[in-house]
């Protein structure tokens, strides 16, 4: 910091000082200063509590703790001129500790700050600092996203290499460099933010906040494969004690589907287990979108027919905008309450049986018929699958 010389045009550098040089001790002083003047952090915070030692079975006692603007928590830790090697464990066991802090003990924390320091109402406090006029209205607290800021005059490596692993990890804690200056018995006091950096920080929330919505879907995305892992599972003993063959060469799979070869390339029979249905299709997929409407339009002129052979109505889908056409029907369930999965099993296997009764014996004269119909072309696949 330097201090400048309108007359000379100049400047002057101001000595730093170490706080026990100057008779400053971090209770009684540095504490002091944030609690009267928190925006020196860099933000506006409602200072809550002082000295807080409400932990249960513990006698640990936080330094500060505070509201910011959102109504989220704030733990605020002091080391006068070193920071210490165990300040980050310290803060981190103090967020612990506050998470489960409900709105109602918030209040009464703070009400009783507010009669040791001149007294005052602390809901009304709250109220006025969040710019809320519903107290009823007001979230404090919500989740486990409690801050930290930790605050010394010099940050040991271990403390600094530490903290920035937690906010790759989604913690969120400031480290904020409080140095004295003394210029010929005046002094002066700068706060400066350095982990992490102004001009980073929203950067690194963003990253961390896209992180852990990765992290968690990717653990859902898990959860899922192995549930329909042993559904299939499931299924395909079923089908096989029930004497249904179609599925005989087919594996369990992570998907929420599982194809069988209808005899006619492209064009399988398929069984969907989702989160809220289980359902059987006759979809039509092979490549050239002409040829699965031909097919669709084929099959739908004998609607009638199939339909009686399947034993109910079917949802036909020509799905013009689209190269597949599909041919369902499905009934809803929950999925992933694995107490109805013996029923979804048991309609899944009475009604992929009802499916190939219903188109198999079609199939062959239609895939003969398409490949005449197309052969000019050169369009035409083979309609035998291998």
């Amino acid at each position: 910091m330097y201090q400048i010389d309108k007359t000379t045009n100049s400047i002057t550098a101001l000595s730093a000082k170490g706080f026990g040089a100057l008779g400053f001790n971090e209770r009684a002083h540095l504490q002091e200063w944030i609690a009267k003047c928190p925006e020196c952090l860099g933000e506006e915070l409602l200072i809550l509590a002082k000295e807080f030692d409400g932990f249960d079975e513990t006698k640990e006692r936080l330094d500060l703790l505070a509201l910011d603007k959102q109504g989220g928590l704030v733990v605020i830790e002091n080391k006068l001129d070193d920071s210490g090697r165990d300040v980050v464990w310290q803060a981190l066991k103090y967020a612990s500790y506050c998470s489960s802090l409900s709105k109602s003990q918030i209040v009464g924390i703070h009400q009783s700050y507010l009669a040791k320091n001149g007294g005052g109402d602390a809901q009304e406090r709250i109220e006025d600092f969040l710019d809320k006029e519903d107290f009823e209205n007001v979230i404090l607290n919500s989740g486990n996203d409690q801050r930290i800021i930790l605050v010394a005059a010099n940050f040991r490596k271990e403390v600094t290499s530490t903290v920035l692993w937690l906010l790759q990890h989604g913690i969120r804690l400031q480290c904020i460099r409080a140095t004295a200056f003394d210029n010929g018995g005046q002094l002066f006091l700068n706060m400066e933010q350095i982990i992490p950096t102004p001009e980073a920080e929203d950067f690194m929330i963003g990253v961390a906040e896209k992180e852990k919505e990765q992290q968690s879907t990717e653990r859902s995305l898990v959860k899922r494969e192995k549930l329909r892992l042993a559904f299939w599972e499931q299924t395909l003993a079923a089908l096989e004690k029930a004497g249904v063959t179609l599925y005989s060469n087919v594996s369990p799979s992570k998907d929420h589907w599982l194809h069988a070869g209808s005899g006619l390339n492209g064009a399988p029979f398929t069984m969907i287990f989702s989160h809220k249905e289980a359902r059987v299709e006759h979809s039509l997929g092979r490549g050239n979108k002409e040829e699965n409407k031909w097919l669709f339009d084929r099959l739908h002129e004998q609607k009638d027919a199939i339909e009686a052979d399947f034993g109910a109505p079917l949802e036909w889908r020509r799905l013009d905008d689209k190269k597949t056409s599909r041919i369902r029907y499905w009934k809803e369930f929950d999925g992933y309450d694995q107490e109805k999965w013996p029923e979804m099993i048991e309609w899944l296997t009475k009604h992929v049986k009802q499916l190939e009764k219903a188109f198999g014996g079609r199939l062959k004269p239609l895939g003969q018929k398409l490949k005449a119909e197309f052969n000019s072309t050169g369009a035409f696949q083979e309609e035998v699958e291998g």
